[in-house]
């Protein structure tokens, strides 16, 4: 969903399992940023305001929509089929909110517009709605940019080593354990690296993303921390009000599933975003910025493509030129998709066996034993 057309981008040829799961290289490019940059038609670079507020504004009525129905005529329902209309209203208004969330995330990255305070006004509103702390986020989030892909400075997703796995960790690789473990990272994964950095790069000290003093931040940087929190309690106040007019049911139903639901979808994207197989990962001595940029993957989700503004199919350009606007991706994608070769990786495996997939085989990383790189490292899974 979202206003305005997109090129298409060819869809790639139907690899084979192997083919897919067949290690990128990990060598320095060929090829520089510059020659990538020359490859994309300039204007996918030009930001335009009435564009990037057409998707905002489209997925507001899309969503005011579905709140609508929901709050208007499901009441008047008969019990059976009440029980189908709130789980159809969950998915498809988590999802549309989903798309709300990217927009945001854009903002942070200042591809909305070429007005950062612009950016960072809309950013702060419907991340706070969605209780995202815009700036905490945000800074966080940059520092991942320009660390994809580093054992040791990049933010989230870090793989651990063999000799970091916990004494519990065997008892875990099984597919009781595994449907645990996504059980509680796609439920409780994102407020839990919020709140407590898991999954997240390792500092010293507490790590909140709530917490203007946090090691993650730089003094410059604390101030617009607290403005992050006010946004979160402005939108946990509007939500206590609406909970003490319409009920603390009507709350979850109409708001608390579908940020359920968004919370899942961004664990997930991000989660099969930055772990597969055929992926490196590289420690100091290895890694540079172009290399961590490459190893990344696009996925397909359908038409869900269209709903998340494409952040799921263009992710590889995505972490080469993050000021891009979402809607000039994947023109991007098709023009440095030849310069990349064996470079770029998508993977069309259905979401879903992906994820378990990359659970059984993306546990831990170890170092090369096929070359004399040591230090680029691979995932592996035999604990």
């Amino acid at each position: 969903m979202g206003a305005g057309g997109r090129m298409q981008v060819s869809p790639s040829p139907k690899k084979s399992e192997t083919d897919t799961l067949k290690r990128v290289p990990c060598e320095t490019p060929p090829f520089t940023v510059g020659e990538l940059k020359k490859a994309i038609p300039p204007h996918c670079f030009k930001r335009s305001i009435p564009r990037s507020f057409s998707y905002l504004i489209w997925d507001i009525i899309i969503a005011s929509c579905f709140y609508y129905v929901a709050t208007t005529y499901f009441s008047l329902l008969p019990n059976p089929l009440s029980y189908f209309a709130w789980p159809l209203y969950w998915a498809c208004q988590g999802c549309v909110l989903t798309g709300i969330w990217v927009i945001a995330h854009e903002c942070g990255h200042h591809a909305f517009s070429d007005y950062q305070w612009l950016d960072d006004t809309v950013g702060l509103i419907f991340h706070s709605f969605l209780l995202v702390p815009y700036f905490s986020w945000k800074y966080s989030h940059r520092r991942h940019h320009s660390n994809t892909g580093s054992l040791e400075r990049d933010e989230v997703f870090v793989p651990k080593k063999k000799s970091d796995i916990k004494w519990y960790g065997k008892y875990l690789n099984n597919p009781l354990g595994r449907t645990v473990m996504l059980t509680v990272q796609f439920t409780l994964g994102w407020p839990l690296y919020l709140a407590f950095n898991v999954s997240g790069r390792p500092y010293d000290g507490f790590a909140c993303h709530f917490h203007p003093n946090a090691p993650i931040y730089n003094d410059r940087e604390r101030l617009q921390i607290y403005i992050s929190d006010a946004g979160i309690l402005a939108v946990c106040y509007g939500l206590y009000r609406y909970a003490a007019a319409q009920g603390v049911a009507s709350m979850i139903c109409v708001y608390g599933v579908p940020l359920l639901i968004v919370n899942g979808f961004l664990v997930l994207i991000t989660y099969l975003q930055h772990t597969h197989p055929s992926l490196p990962h590289y420690d100091s001595s290895e890694w540079d910025w172009l290399r961590g940029a490459l190893a990344t993957v696009d996925r397909d989700y359908g038409i869900l493509n269209k709903v998340f503004h494409n952040i799921t199919d263009t992710h590889v350009a995505h972490h080469l030129f993050s000021t891009m606007p979402h809607y000039h991706a994947m023109e991007a994608t098709k023009a440095i998709k030849p310069i990349l070769g064996d470079y770029y990786q998508f993977d069309g495996t259905p979401v879903f066996k992906a994820m378990w997939r990359e659970a059984k085989e993306c546990i831990y990383v170890e170092p090369d034993r096929q070359g004399e790189k040591k230090g680029v490292f691979w995932y592996n899974n035999k604990l």
